[in-house]
């Protein structure tokens, strides 16, 4: 990949929790949860991107998500798991995102709303096809990415210097 290609970022929501009496970082997934996370990572493993690097929450249903969807792609990425991406908003997320390192092109980041949707409205300067209108029309309901692509290095990813190209939510 040269230095010309974009880079591509996977906003990814963990998929439906449940609701067990447990503080909300250890909420596991609910049995749609684990169906949708296994679905997402198929309709991932159809992008074709080759992720380098997995940036993943630490909260438990987030890891569980991860989990699931990695079966589905057709070789597993380093996964770092960072207390950073728990209840984080866009701000902070694009922080994280500015420490990637620039020999990694593609990232996807799996983490909670309101933080990943309005991470993907904020980076957002372009649209592809009617990914806007469908993300904008479902919202970001569990289980749901968006695919971005940006030009530049990883620091200086900001508001507005990317294009969303892709959204993909599962049927409800």
């Amino acid at each position: 990949m040269s230095s010309a290609d974009p880079r591509r970022i996977v906003l990814f929501r963990h998929a439906k929790a449940d609701w067990p009496q447990v503080p909300d970082h250890e909420r596991p997934l609910a049995d749609r949860g684990r169906q949708d996370a296994a679905a997402a990572g198929l309709k991932l493993a159809e992008t074709g991107i080759p992720f380098d690097l997995a940036l993943c929450s630490t909260a438990v249903r987030t890891r569980e998500t991860w989990k699931l969807a990695v079966q589905e792609l057709p070789y597993r990425p380093k996964t770092v798991y960072e207390e950073r991406l728990y209840e984080a908003s866009p701000g902070e997320l694009i922080a994280v995102l500015n420490e990637t390192a620039d020999d990694v092109r593609n990232v996807v980041l799996i983490g909670h709303n309101p933080g990943i949707q309005g991470l993907a409205d904020v980076l957002s300067g372009a649209t592809e096809g009617d990914a806007r209108e469908r993300m904008s029309r479902r919202g970001f309901p569990a289980a749901a990415f968006a695919v971005l692509s940006f030009d530049g290095s990883w620091k200086a990813l900001e508001p507005g210097t990317a294009a969303l190209l892709d959204y993909w939510a599962p049927s409800e």
